[in-house]
């Protein structure tokens, strides 16, 4: 990310939720919050990046809550969270909330935390930030506990070329599983982080549309903190490494995985439970990862082959 595109994506979330005319001009019913920098390498690289980690984000959702009480209070925000703020603990996580028994009382809490990068710890100040505005405003919030996205392919994306998002392959901004099938295309070994034990809840590119969609057509309450676990599925990175392989094998591909040291400060076997009924409920009718679905992101990643960067796959930062 260049000096220029940090300054332009500040001034433009400042421009949109910092300065309330636009809000009174369109008085939105809902906002949805994706101006954050979503990246956690990113804000492990240096003091520099950890700053505008920690800058961009936090500010940009107090000027949303600020710009929302000024102009709609009844508006509702989505936020996007991520399932990252609750690290792995060696229980199962709750979706959002858990009530807690202490001394013969009881009591209502956001599920504890335990971030594993800055990136998650500015997500974590960002769900206690707008629980605090509801309670002191009355804003209704839903918060998006976001598993890694893969996959490229939308309706409109598959209707014309030019409607394809983002692909993000490199260290720093791309999901393992995209990285995944770029490395396996460019006959580059897989980066699978030492025994590859790590685990978390993934969802279909697909998947999170239709949650953000559900979430603005059936909206939290006024003075209500709505939390919902947003993957549908769970896989270690040695599951999907695994997964790649015998695709691209079968595509003849002659796929490695390369067990490297971590560079990261995190378990590698661990427990991993997390409930996730909310979505469903709503009405979310999951894309399971199956071969299909794999067989179609390696058709697109070999049809832009070419503009590949071997470069940028693997740049090693350092948690320590």
């Amino acid at each position: 990310m260049s000096e220029e595109e940090k300054v332009s994506s500040v001034e433009l979330m400042n421009m949109f939720v910092g300065t309330p005319a636009l809000f009174w001009e369109f008085k939105p019913d809902a906002v949805v919050h994706y101006a954050e920098q979503p990246s956690a390498p990113y804000s492990m690289l240096n003091q520099e990046a950890a700053a505008f980690t920690v800058r961009n984000n936090l500010i940009s959702t107090l000027n949303m809550a600020y710009a929302v009480r000024e102009v709609n209070p009844s508006c509702h925000i989505v936020k996007l969270g991520t399932m990252g703020e609750y690290g792995t603990p060696d229980i199962d996580i709750e979706e959002g909330w858990l009530e807690i028994e202490h001394k013969g009382r009881k009591d209502k809490f956001l599920f504890p935390r335990q971030a594993g990068s800055l990136y998650h710890t500015t997500k974590i100040q960002d769900t206690d930030m707008l629980w605090f505005y509801m309670r002191v405003w009355g804003l209704r919030v839903t918060d998006l506990m976001q598993g890694p996205v893969y996959g490229i392919s939308t309706d409109e994306a598959d209707m014309d070329e030019m409607l394809l998002p983002n692909f993000h392959y490199d260290e720093i901004f791309g999901t393992v599983l995209n990285r995944f099938i770029v490395q396996a295309v460019a006959g580059y070994p897989l980066t699978v982080f030492g025994k590859g034990g790590q685990t978390r809840g993934y969802l279909n590119l697909r998947d999170t549309m239709q949650c953000v969609h559900l979430a603005l057509t059936s909206p939290a309450e006024e003075g209500e903190l709505r939390i919902f676990n947003q993957l549908t599925e769970t896989f270690s990175v040695t599951q999907i490494a695994d997964r790649i392989k015998s695709v691209g094998d079968s595509r003849g591909y002659d796929v490695q995985i390369n067990h490297m040291e971590t560079p990261r400060v995190e378990k590698e076997d661990h427990y991993y439970n997390p409930a996730s009924t909310g979505l469903l409920e709503l009405g979310l009718k999951p894309h399971y990862l199956d071969n299909e679905i794999i067989n179609g992101f390696f058709e697109i990643a070999e049809k832009y082959s070419g503009n590949i960067n071997r470069d940028a796959i693997f740049r090693g930062v350092s948690w320590k």
